[in-house]
């Protein structure tokens, strides 16, 4: 179909306003990583904006050899992938069971989670429950409070009302119970929606900082992101000067060629690389993921 003059021009428009998002999304992260490939004195000077005028990785070598990252990346790791999995089961079977329309008191119950998700109790109240629960300062304060959704137990119960009905009822009379209707009809039937919706849970429990600085006052238990948070409000190099594999690195480059600004850059490449490459693997599912439920088929 051969396209007007007006449409050809509205077409390109809409490219260079696209590949102009692009670049202001990419770009910061391209000076990121040039900052931090560089020798910290020299890139104070200015002048580095997509690649490192001084290249060292003197950098990597001081924020990988910090005990206490070491330590937090392990936290986030640990948290990310139970506080997905105990996530996304818990909201799965929660919208499960109430994708049953017979269900005794279903609407009293949706209407419950539903103000849940409107109205919160206070930061406060929150931190006095889960202090009288005993959460607070241990590891489980990342994954219990987090454990159910209310936004998406209502994605995956429109997900869920969108299964034929006639595939659980065969089931059924073919005496499947309720455990294994979920994971041998249900599950392989959701797999855009749950790989959608379990990125989007893993990301928010990796880039969480909140958690790690006001639930949290040992060390050896904050994220990486919580680290990076204190890091950025640190005014001096003290707070990744502390292992001796730091002092080692320190020692075969230049102390004075290190700011806290290198620093600071390479220690937000570190913690956000990781999780931008789980996005190719997923990609897939976004179109699907993303769309549940606008469409009725």
């Amino acid at each position: 179909m051969k396209l007007s003059a007006m449409e050809k021009v509205g077409q390109t428009v809409i490219v260079v306003l696209l590949s102009l998002l692009c670049l202001s999304v990419i770009y910061p992260f391209l000076y990121m990583l040039a900052i931090s490939l560089n020798e910290g004195a020299d890139a104070a000077k200015g002048g580095v904006y997509l690649w490192p005028r001084s290249f060292t990785l003197i950098n990597y070598e001081i924020v990988l050899g910090n005990e206490v990252i070491r330590s937090a990346y392990l936290i986030t790791i640990a948290r990310t992938i139970a506080g997905t999995i105990v996530g996304m089961l818990v909201t799965l079977v929660a919208a499960y069971g109430l994708s049953y329309r017979g269900l005794p008191l279903r609407k009293p119950i949706l209407a419950y989670v539903l103000i849940t998700m409107l109205f919160s109790g206070g930061l406060v109240p929150f931190y006095i429950q889960l202090y009288e629960l005993g959460l607070t300062n241990t590891f489980l304060v990342y994954i219990i409070p987090a454990a159910f959704s209310a936004w998406n137990m209502f994605v995956m119960l429109k997900f869920l009302q969108g299964i034929p009905e006639a595939l659980i009822e065969s089931a059924e009379l073919d005496g499947a119970g309720p455990v294994r209707i979920l994971f041998q009809i249900i599950v392989p039937l959701s797999k855009p929606m749950l790989a959608a919706l379990g990125l989007f849970t893993a990301v928010g429990h990796w880039n969480d900082w909140f958690a790690g600085a006001f639930y949290v006052t040992d060390q050896s238990l904050i994220p990486v992101q919580t680290f990076l948070q204190q890091l950025l409000n640190a005014s001096d190099l003290s707070a990744v000067m502390g292992s001796n594999n730091n002092q080692e690195a320190l020692a075969r480059g230049s102390q004075q060629n290190i700011t806290l600004m290198s620093i600071k850059m390479a220690v937000v490449m570190v913690s956000a690389l990781p999780i931008l490459f789980v996005y190719p693997f997923l990609q897939k599912y976004f179109v699907k993921g993303v769309l549940i439920g606008s469409v009725k088929g």
